[in-house]
């Protein structure tokens, strides 16, 4: 997979929130897919050694069936602390030498993370959605900024996320009476079209089949 390697990892909050700032100009939150969607991955993470060795995961699944086609996990040092409003400069890293690895480059990227919904509307699907040049969708399981309205229990119910005036993702029920997902658009795609794919990757359980495969490969010893 081509990845654009713009900026260094060894960095202060400072120049994080440049980075930020100067690549969020590039994101696209209009439908750019290479269509039909042949292939969705999902990319998650696990810390090992008290935090100290991050551990990313893809897994590659054919659309529409979400069948697993391969998968794949890469370890390095971690570099940066946890902060919120920073998650990528924690984890996309090590999820950039993992997708190095595989050998089917997918159509669409979901991230366990948020996209635009973001104080500076670049999270981390948007970083990485601009590093690899792939749609990418922020489908995060908690709020990060933002209100919203009630949600109706039904599956496939959204309200819009709010915030200073603009609309910048999705409340999405994923499935009757769980808790929602937080979806927005990362790069490449628009938020309806991100709300329709998050949808037909999650036919089961609350997360998408992606993330939810990811997850137990970022977490499992």
């Amino acid at each position: 997979m081509k990845i654009n390697q713009r900026h260094s990892w060894a960095l202060t909050v400072e120049e994080a929130i440049t980075i930020q700032e100067k690549l969020q100009g590039e994101v696209i939150t209009e439908d750019q897919l290479k269509e039909p969607i042949q292939y969705v991955a999902g990319v998650d993470m696990g810390f090992e050694e008290d935090g100290t060795i991050s551990r990313a995961a893809v897994a590659v699944l054919s659309f529409p069936d979400l069948q697993v086609q391969e998968t794949g996990i890469a370890r390095r040092p971690t570099t940066f602390p946890y902060i919120p409003g920073f998650l990528s400069f924690r984890e996309i890293p090590a999820i950039l030498d993992v997708l190095e690895k595989i050998t089917l480059t997918p159509d669409l990227i979901l991230c366990d993370g948020q996209g635009i919904a973001h104080p500076r509307r670049f999270g981390i699907a948007c970083h990485l959605g601009v590093l690899v040049d792939i749609p990418t969708i922020g489908v995060a399981k908690s709020l990060l900024i933002g209100k919203h309205e009630n949600l109706p229990e039904e599956r496939g119910a959204w309200q819009p996320l709010i915030h200073k005036s603009e609309t910048i993702g999705a409340v999405l029920r994923t499935r009757v009476g769980v808790k929602p997902l937080y979806v927005s658009p990362g790069h490449r795609i628009s938020l309806a079209t991100a709300i329709d794919y998050v949808l037909r990757c999650t036919p089961k359980y609350r997360l998408p089949e992606t993330t939810r495969i990811a997850d137990k490969l970022a977490s499992s010893k």
